[in-house]
């Protein structure tokens, strides 16, 4: 009994590759073997650039969000004052601050003055929430102590007010300015409350990296707080920030019974749950649409080994003749689409990987083609498009356009392995 040649054998390697570089006047498939790597290249660079994308604009909305708010909100149920005013004011804030603050994974508890303005400088006016915090807890928020951009000093916050950049480019003011803010909740008087108007120093501007933030918040001292919004004795919230916020409802419990009877929570994700879990199911059908793609990208390696079983039909009759195993003609031929298949995923894993690390200057290159305004901040709540490379995004790209490539070569590769050695030598 003659001895089986082991597979993937060299002489296989050999004949496959003098296949996929011959030439269409001896019966090769070049250009269909550029189209089917240029396919597979296009494809897997088009799915890798998508979830970069996509993972960079969760992370990055993530990130604004726990970066410049409180993880969790703490605040007392809605109740009747003796006077038969309804308020959800706390009188203990610093000593439920302090309970909070000793609960086991919370990193800051810091009692809030929160209320509605408008601000105006120079004959312009922009609508504004006004947070009264003080300042060593102010220094605690990543996006407000240390933002994108800033200007001013934040040290000196009980001077005046810290504004974002986006209230500051409304009311065209610069630190050192002075605008009005003006408050519906003002003086009681005997006739009812009259608005209070009050002119304060800008003394800090930043960027926070949200438009939403940057356009409409501005942090006060806290007592300073109290007094414009008549809270004196009081706070309106705790804010709490966390150690782990992606498990922030794990730690509801503890904040409630150290928080005390009679208050709520609202933590960062009650508030844009909703909107993430909408990401969520985009990711899913995103990568389902990018997968169907790579499959056509893939259907062109099989079109392409059809017509190179057809062209080198003779060939593989000599070779069946000479003693070449059925085997070995389905590996020679899978070793061709293989091939393909492989060079095609790693040209598209380099352009996908590029694409995610240079895709700031590359918007930017769109953005000036296109004469600007391709991203509006207004809408997507970020100010540039941003991409983050995971390993995992990257390995299951990968294992999708491989795993693709190899089982539909393995059709056309059985059928030429299967051809009959008699009916391919019957008209040579």
């Amino acid at each position: 009994m003659a001895n089986r040649t082991a597979p993937f054998a060299g002489f296989e390697w050999m004949i496959a590759w003098r296949y996929l570089r011959a030439r269409r006047a001896e019966g090769g498939v070049s250009v269909m073997t550029w189209i089917s790597l240029i396919g597979i290249t296009l494809a897997v660079f088009a799915l890798i650039a998508t979830l970069s994308v996509r993972a960079g604009f969760r992370a990055e909305f993530v990130d604004t969000i726990l970066g410049a708010n409180a993880h969790v909100t703490v605040y007392n149920s809605l109740r009747v004052t003796e006077t038969g005013q309804t308020t959800r004011t706390i009188a203990d804030y610093a000593e439920m601050a302090g309970r909070i603050a000793a609960v086991p994974g919370v990193t800051r508890a810091a009692p809030l003055v929160k209320g509605q303005i408008m601000a105006s400088s120079l004959g312009r006016n922009a609508g504004a929430e006004v947070y009264g915090i003080a300042l060593d807890d102010l220094k605690t928020i990543p996006r407000i102590a240390a933002p994108e951009d800033f200007s001013g000093d934040i040290d000196r916050l009980n001077d005046g007010i810290a504004i974002g950049s986006g209230i500051a480019q409304s009311l065209g003011v610069a630190v050192g300015d002075r605008v009005k803010l003006i408050s519906p909740e003002g003086v009681k008087t005997a006739f009812g409350t009259s608005p209070r108007v009050n002119a304060y120093e800008v003394v800090y501007i930043f960027t926070a990296g949200r438009y939403d933030i940057d356009r409409t918040r501005i942090y006060m001292p806290f007592d300073e707080a109290q007094r414009y919004f008549n809270r004196e004795g009081v706070a309106d919230e705790i804010e709490v920030m966390v150690r782990d916020p992606e498990n922030v409802s794990a730690l509801s419990a503890a904040l409630l019974g150290a928080a005390g009877e009679g208050t709520r929570l609202w933590s960062w994700r009650d508030a844009s749950g909703a909107f993430l879990r909408a990401l969520d199911v985009e990711d899913n059908v995103m990568f389902v649409i990018m997968a169907i793609l790579v499959l056509i990208a893939a259907m062109n390696i099989v079109s392409g080994l059809i017509m190179l079983v057809k062209n080198k039909g003779r060939d593989i009759g000599i070779l069946r003749t000479m003693g070449l195993t059925e085997g070995s003609v389905l590996r020679v031929f899978f070793i061709c689409g293989a091939f393909v298949g492989l060079i095609g995923t790693a040209a598209g894993v380099a352009l996908g990987c590029l694409f995610a690390l240079y895709i700031d200057p590359i918007f930017s290159f769109v953005n000036y083609v296109a004469g600007g305004g391709v991203w509006d901040p207004s809408i997507r709540g970020i100010y540039n498009l941003p991409a983050k490379l995971q390993p995992g995004d990257v390995l299951s790209a990968v294992g999708l356009s491989l795993g693709l490539s190899f089982v539909v070569t393995i059709f056309p590769a059985r059928r030429a392995a299967r051809m009959n050695p008699v009916e391919a030598l019957r008209y040579e």
